[in-house]
């Protein structure tokens, strides 16, 4: 038997419907392709899409792309699944009301249906209903919807009229919207090319949703709202079986492989009062409206197509829309300037900054028909821009606030290596010395969840804080900090954690914390429920078939090698060599103990490609020539499969990174292809940072947060691992920007999770009755290694907006451009022109300057320390039509520039061949 993360079992497939807390789940299923609608309604034609409506009930039916009719973006191939009453669709409607100082009350048209009464379709109606019946019992409105064909926009309208002798508030008006984001029942195959997923802008007047499909292929789907329509909340919608007396529900059981429906809320008002009450600030602030006797409101949202996704924006555009670009993102540390570029029909009347100051945007001159603003920022967290625009539509841009990122990582660090370390001796589990995970709420270390694992040092949920204690080393090392982790790995990792010798030499261990009540009767909290498949026994625990637990030894060995091979007297227990071989045993070691799981991506997979390379560049032969030959036997299978990107759950977004790596050393260029546009599927830019390159997770909060729920995920670890190779497809295609952009949020909404003191959260719960980080730190390591791992500064002479700095200023001067690194690490620059990825393994670059004439680079390095007497610089053409640069100093070994630094800075210039 096989074992995987909660269980053990002998095929995917089985194993996934096994695990409890996600349901159901089958590939056995025939493919679900889009089906007629209801009997007696025709298909019909409105712009770009096919359209049908439910005879029953009026709701969407169908929405297809007229060019490719058999896709659907709403789940038509469940029809008959979700007939019923309960189950909401594109069309229904949700009411919260109060009449006077009475409670509020709720509405739905989907929670037990009536007959809806059909009005006339004259003029560009396709279909009309009143569907007053259907909302419910004792409703003080009446509800008439519309579906339009307005000159070639396909549309959908709701007018709420007060035929009452009271005033009537509306405290929550929320539109369902309902996407075919279903997986389950699906393969890989038919999910990617069959299911979508869906982003929302909560923008106000300004936001969108923009409906992807898996594949990441063309055509995308945008919904966009009409006049007095703003998107000012988007929140799931409850299933029957998280809040059975709820009328504002939906019977779709939520899963791991069907993340649920959400409401588009006009008016959040009354749920702020309830359900929200205890949360953080919303993204936008909640409102109310109240309709007079007699009096009527009309909202509505358009249904645009884009042809692809990087034509979102032009598309919206196109149509009228405020479009909003934020250079380099929407991360903004106090120490870059950032730029905002705005483009709409009605000019900006004025900006506005919440908090009040913690924004400024000036005006700075207009570029081929976009306004531009230069940001500044001050202050920590959360702030949000709303412009104001002539039209009185308001748009919302929202920022997060960071410190300067040398300090961001100087405090990870500190608080990773104090307030997390324990070096207790008597802890009968043998975590000494170690670096737990820690609960920010309780403001101490985790030493016990029922989740053993979490306390445990191993997978995700108990790796993470170590693991990002050790990554923030390889570009940002501390003395003192190196030496507790040496420790570390000498004590805990090594002969604990990972077997230290025979026959299974290398393998790591699902836990070392785990549930033996016998032989610790006083160890566990009798609070906690310790009979759930989570609590494992000590053989589970011990059991090294988890390949996911392998990357996060394996980087720590890594990064210990490298600090030992390019600095001086900061690692001393061991020398270069044994780290390497270590990093190389532990990945032969998953191959050999955990070659199920190890068929697929994994997490921090890129680490095994640094891993080989620098075998080759230390001529370890015999060792380089046996990893590969694994290596390839997995890049192999891969290349057979249409969308390899399994894992332990039915859909994942952890496996492709170290696929598309392992395509691109390899030369499967074309794998490499479909793997990069598979996550764009589902990797977004957005005006917003918690969704702009956030990647989709949506249930490890089950598995390492403190409170456990499937919930739409901000910024957890996929947010910059998939950020990695979106950064390597940029690098290999410049005129990509949109590779840039995703790939950059992501990598700065890596680092929101970072507190002022230092702690790191496993990630941002986005549903509106939470709005905040989760307390848990969890298995953030993991994002903080993507972060480390993909951190560097971009210089980039855009078409439109023009020289542009990702991780720093651009600035021309007298026929040059310069940029100073300020992306915490000021060891990675590249120069997009010229196709120049300059890599420092030693050394840090304090400023760069190109020269576009000639093609010169520059570089001015940071003066020598007693660790790092020499820089060692590495220099790649990553383009095809790229020029070839030298040093114009330097010894040349391992694939690399030794430069001899001295007390003063050094200038180092590059010259292309």
């Amino acid at each position: 038997m096989i074992a995987s993360r909660w269980f053990s079992t002998a095929a995917l497939i089985v194993s996934v419907a096994a695990v409890p807390a996600i349901g159901s789940i089958s590939f056995a299923a025939p493919p679900r392709a889009a089906k007629p609608a209801a009997a007696g309604d025709a298909i019909r034609r409105v712009g770009p899409f096919q359209v049908a409506f439910r005879r029953d009930t009026g709701t969407l039916a169908r929405l297809s792309p007229a060019t490719e009719p058999a896709f659907d973006f709403v789940p038509s191939g469940r029809a008959a699944e979700r007939s019923a009453d309960g189950y909401v669709h594109l069309g229904d409607l949700h009411l919260r009301v109060r009449t006077g100082k009475g409670d509020w009350r709720d509405f739905s048209s989907a929670y037990r249906r009536r007959t809806v009464r059909a009005l006339g379709t004259a003029g560009a109606t396709l279909s009309a209903s009143d569907i007053t019946a259907s909302m419910g019992e004792g409703i003080p409105l009446s509800v008439e919807r519309h579906w339009v064909d307005d000159n070639g926009v396909f549309a959908l309208r709701f007018t709420l009229t007060n035929r009452g002798s009271a005033p009537v508030e509306v405290g929550g008006l929320g539109m369902p919207m309902v996407f075919d984001n279903i997986i389950t029942d699906r393969s890989l195959e038919q999910a990617h090319a069959g299911a979508v997923f869906v982003d929302p802008y909560v923008g106000a007047d300004a936001g969108y949703l923009q409906v992807t499909r898996l594949n990441g292929k063309g055509p995308a789907l945008l919904v966009v709202p009409e006049k007095g329509t703003p998107l000012e909340a988007y929140s799931p919608i409850v299933t029957a079986k998280e809040a059975p007396d709820s009328v504002l529900s939906d019977r779709s059981p939520r899963a791991q492989t069907a993340e649920g429906f959400y409401d588009w809320l006009v008016a959040s008002k009354g749920f702020a009062e309830r359900e929200w009450k205890a949360a953080g600030e919303q993204w936008n602030p909640p409102t109310a409206f109240t309709l007079a006797p007699g009096e009527s409101r009309t909202i509505g949202i358009r249904f645009l197509e884009a042809p692809a996704i990087r034509a979102i924006e032009q598309i919206l555009a196109d149509h009228g829309r405020p479009v909003a670009v934020g250079l380099p993102g929407y991360v903004v540390p106090t120490d870059q300037p950032a730029l905002l570029f705005l483009k709409s029909r009605s000019p900006v009347h004025r900006i506005e900054s919440h908090p009040a100051g913690a924004l400024t945007a000036t005006v700075s001159g207009s570029v081929n028909g976009w306004q531009r603003y230069a940001v500044s920022s001050k202050g920590w967290g959360r702030a949000r821009l709303s412009i104001i625009y002539a039209d009185g539509s308001v748009g919302t841009i929202h920022y997060f606030v960071t410190k300067p990122l040398e300090q961001l990582h100087a405090d990870l660090g500190r608080f990773s290596t104090t307030r997390q370390w324990t070096d207790d001796a008597r802890d009968p589990f043998g975590r000494a010395p170690a670096i737990l995970t820690y609960d920010r709420e309780a403001n101490e270390i985790v030493t016990q969840d029922h989740r053993v694992w979490i306390a445990g040092m191993s997978d995700e949920g108990g790796g993470g804080s170590w693991l990002a204690a050790i990554m923030k080393q390889l570009d940002n090392p501390d003395a003192g900090e190196v030496a507790k982790l040496e420790r570390l790995i000498d004590e805990t990792i090594v002969g604990k954690l990972q077997v230290a010798d025979g026959p299974h030499a290398g393998g790591v261990r699902k836990s070392l914390f785990y549930y033996d009540p016998i032989k610790f009767p006083d160890a566990y909290d009798k609070d906690r429920d310790w009979t759930t498949w989570a609590s494992w026994k000590k053989a589970q625990a011990d059991d090294l078939g988890r390949s996911y637990n392998y990357p996060h030894v394996a980087a720590g060995h890594w990064v210990l090698y490298r600090l030992a091979r390019n600095h001086q007297g900061l690692v001393r227990r061991h020398d270069w060599r044994w780290y390497l071989e270590r990093a190389f045993q532990t990945s032969v070691a998953m191959m050999r103990d955990a070659p199920h799981y190890a068929q697929f991506g994994q997490m921090e997979g890129d680490i095994f490609v640094d891993i080989l390379k620098d075998l080759k560049r230390e001529n370890l032969a015999k060792e380089a020539a046996e990893m590969e030959r694994l290596m390839r036997g997995r890049a192999e299978h891969w290349r057979t499969l249409a969308y390899p990107f399994g894992s332990e759950m039915a859909w994942d977004s952890t496996g492709q990174a170290e696929v598309y790596a392992w395509m691109r050393f390899f030369g499967w260029q074309k794998q490499a292809d479909t793997t990069r546009e598979v996550i764009l599927g589902y990797d977004p830019t957005v005006p917003h940072w918690g969704y702009n390159g956030n990647a989709r997770r949506y249930w490890d909060f089950l598995y390492a947060g403190k409170f456990p729920r499937i919930e739409r995920q901000i910024h957890h670890y996929g947010s910059t691992l998939n950020a990695i190779p979106l950064f390597d497809a940029y690098r290999a295609d410049p005129s990509d920007f949109h590779l840039l952009r995703v790939a950059y949020g992501g990598l700065m909404g890596g680092i929101t999770n970072v507190d002022r003191e230092g702690f790191s959260s496993a990630g941002f719960h986005s549903w509106p009755d939470r709005m905040a980080w989760d307390p848990y730190s969890g298995d953030y390591g993991m994002g903080y290694f993507g972060h480390v791992y993909a951190a560097a500064t971009y210089l980039v002479d855009h078409p439109a907006f023009g020289w542009l700095g990702f991780g720093g200023t651009a600035v021309e001067q007298n026929g040059t451009v310069r940029i100073a690194p300020k992306d915490g690490a000021r060891s990675r620059l590249f120069v997009a022109p010229a196709g120049a990825w300059l890599t420092l393994e030693a050394g840090k670059i304090s400023s760069a300057t190109y020269a576009p004439a000639t093609g010169t680079i520059e570089l001015v390095l940071d003066p020598a320390t007693a660790t790092t007497p020499l820089a060692r610089l590495r220099i790649e053409t990553t383009t095809k039509d790229g020029r070839r640069y030298r040093p114009d100093r330097g010894t040349e070994e391992r694939e690399a520039y030794s430069i001899g630094l001295t007390a003063a800075p050094t200038r180092l210039v590059l010259t292309p061949r």
